[in-house]
């Protein structure tokens, strides 16, 4: 198995990290918003500089360095001389400090970086690769390795039909918690692409698209459960496909990293699932779903048809493992069944 595993950006952040170094096989990161953005907020942003002691220190343990470019939207900036010249040259310099790979989702980009230079191009998850002929395409243009799209995580025909359509490596993150089929998640992600872009940034009042997807999961969380995540113990399912697995969540701290990337390498968890999930803190604190309540539960998901409104599988299961943390976080903790609390209110 090979495991790429987040990087919050800091030096000190890394070093604690490669403790566990015998579980990792890269690590991923953001660069300085000042030239390519990401799909992500920052908590940091390193310069080029401290990329090039992060790669050296991290090729001296054995671990790979990936770099993440995915703007999803770069407002054509890309495409004229002068982003261009900005572009090449930022790219030109992480080749030159010896990272092993890059993730864009712009398809000029991949097509550019693998025409141009000797690295290891990734299609990001944020190029939203859910077919064999997408994935052909990207191949085409250069990709050595392709991030599929989430949301066909538990879609097992396509994943076989992508398999079987090219030859590169393919990725799966495992541990995204956004909403299957997310109706936001393309405004999202554009948002997230300028506002942690390079300048001029916007001056936004609030992020409508989080609050609005954090209200729907906390009112109805039989939509985490939907959610196109993978156990740790299912990744056996998927060793046809690949071996290549990616943990999101460079947002997060070390320890939820470390305690993530102990998971999915033991292929085991106890405790609760939502400790493994990039998700909001809001929704950690406040549900547990036991990860051992769902052994064999993939097995419905692989031939399920995806039609929830006349199948009803994941509402009941989540309304029979659900469980909700109440009094507030305070020394009398406990926890109560949600089914229990959603019937009261």
């Amino acid at each position: 198995m090979k495991l790429f595993v987040p990087s919050p950006g800091h030096i000190s952040s890394l070093k604690t990290l490669l403790e566990a170094r015998d579980r990792i096989y890269s690590i991923f990161m953001a660069g300085s918003p000042d030239y390519i953005g990401t799909g992500r907020s920052n908590l940091a942003s390193p310069q080029l500089e401290d990329i090039a002691a992060q790669t050296e220190y991290a090729h001296r343990h054995g671990v790979r360095v990936e770099m993440v470019l995915n703007s999803s939207c770069m407002g054509g900036r890309q495409l004229t001389p002068e982003g261009f010249r900005i572009n090449h040259w930022y790219i030109e310099r992480l080749v030159d400090i010896g990272v092993d790979s890059i993730v864009v989702a712009d398809p000029y980009l991949v097509e550019t970086i693998a025409r141009d230079f000797d690295i290891d191009v990734v299609v990001s998850v944020l190029a939203f690769v859910d077919s064999p002929q997408k994935a052909e395409f990207y191949e085409n243009l250069g990709a050595s390795s392709i991030v599929i799209d989430s949301n066909v995580n538990r879609h097992f025909d396509v994943l076989h039909a992508i398999r079987d359509s090219v030859d590169c490596e393919l990725k799966l993150l495992v541990n995204e918690g956004c909403l299957y089929r997310c109706p936001f998640r393309y405004a999202h992600f554009n948002f997230f692409s300028h506002a942690f872009g390079p300048e001029p940034r916007p001056n936004v009042l609030d992020d409508y698209y989080y609050y609005k997807c954090l209200e729907l999961r906390i009112v109805n969380p039989e939509l985490i459960i939907k959610s196109p995540w993978i156990r740790p113990e299912d990744i056996r399912q998927y060793r046809d496909i690949t071996d290549v697995y990616k943990i999101g969540g460079r947002t997060h701290f070390v320890d939820w990293i470390l305690n993530c990337t102990n998971a999915y390498h033991n292929e085991s968890y106890e405790g609760n699932l939502m400790d493994l999930l990039d998700c909001p803190k809001d929704l950690k604190d406040l549900f547990y779903i036991p990860n051992k309540s769902l052994d064999g539960v993939i097995e419905q998901w692989k031939s399920c048809k995806k039609v929830c409104k006349r199948c009803g599988y994941c509402k009941v299961l989540t309304k029979k493992i659900t469980q909700v943390y109440i009094k507030g976080g305070t020394e009398s903790e406990t926890l109560a069944p949600w089914e229990t609390l959603s019937v009261r209110t």
